[in-house]
């Protein structure tokens, strides 16, 4: 079983009186073990946990989605808390090689805050391209390899006093598999939400997808592209969708066209079988 609660995003849920804010944060748990995935922008999500009574200082890892600051920069606030808490034990840190890159964009840094260095006196720190297996039927996905659409740059990555074009190949995910099909969490889908399901399918060996929840960065997606995705997730048998975070209100609309799009934000609990 895969409980998920989205302990940060975008949007809030009337009548929950939690935060929002332009990043993304969920706390899962699966197999007896506990998962803070990205820590979005801020201490929102700090706030959000506490209010609905999650220790999140119990973590066994903290997973990066990829090394934005939007997923990433809240994680400063973590390790206050750490601090003030006593926490004696380091959780793992799971992420992409790649994750601790100079990001930039529009002259701006977008990267993540801190460095594994200082990192790793509070996380065992352990950086895979490769698939792991987190806990029973829970999958990080490792490198997305280009599987159904190519991939767009996003901002840049500083390097040796030049920049080039940031592929964003840390970014990754999470598939669950369960009695029902693939659970599949997402941060911001910047390797493709095509490449994403289809990769998770690969690795799990289970075609049928249950649902996908998290940013699918479809933010002014053009009508063609729109066309293309849902004609994908049909081809996948896609079953029902909790798009968020990047996921703007056209693209929800194009989307429960199609399939069964059910609202989320900060507050949000799912369980899967």
């Amino acid at each position: 079983m895969l409980s998920l609660t989205i302990l940060c995003d975008n949007n809030t849920i009337i009548d929950n009186y939690l935060l929002g804010e332009p990043g993304l944060s969920f706390w899962i748990e699966c197999g007896g073990r506990r998962f803070l995935f990205d820590t979005g922008y801020s201490d929102v999500f700090i706030r959000n946990a506490a209010q609905m009574k999650i220790d999140i200082t119990q973590a066994d890892a903290l997973i990066y989605s990829h090394g934005h600051n939007d997923h990433t920069w809240g994680t400063h606030a973590l390790i206050a808390l750490f601090d003030r808490m006593g926490t004696a034990a380091k959780p793992r840190l799971v992420a992409h090689p790649r994750v601790f890159e100079n990001k930039t964009a529009d002259g701006h840094v977008i990267g993540t805050m801190m460095k594994a260095e200082a990192l790793s006196n509070y996380f065992d720190i352990r950086l895979s391209p490769e698939p792991l297996e987190l806990a029973p039927g829970l999958w990080w996905l490792g490198e997305i390899p280009e599987l159904a659409t190519k991939r767009g740059a996003v901002g840049h990555i500083a390097e040796g006093g030049a920049e080039r074009d940031d592929f964003c190949l840390d970014d990754s995910a999470l598939a669950y598999k369960g009695t029902d099909g693939l659970v599949i969490i997402t941060g911001c889908s910047h390797s493709g939400i095509c490449n994403i399901t289809e990769h998770a399918r690969n690795v799990t060996g289970e075609s049928r997808v249950a649902d996908i929840i998290g940013g699918m960065h479809l933010l002014g997606c053009h009508e063609p592209d729109m066309e293309g995705i849902i004609g994908y997730f049909k081809s996948a048998g896609v079953r029902r969708l909790h798009p968020c975070h990047c996921t703007d209100l056209a693209a929800k609309a194009a989307l429960s066209r199609a399939f069964p799009v059910e609202e989320c934000g900060s507050g949000t609990r799912l369980e899967f079988n």
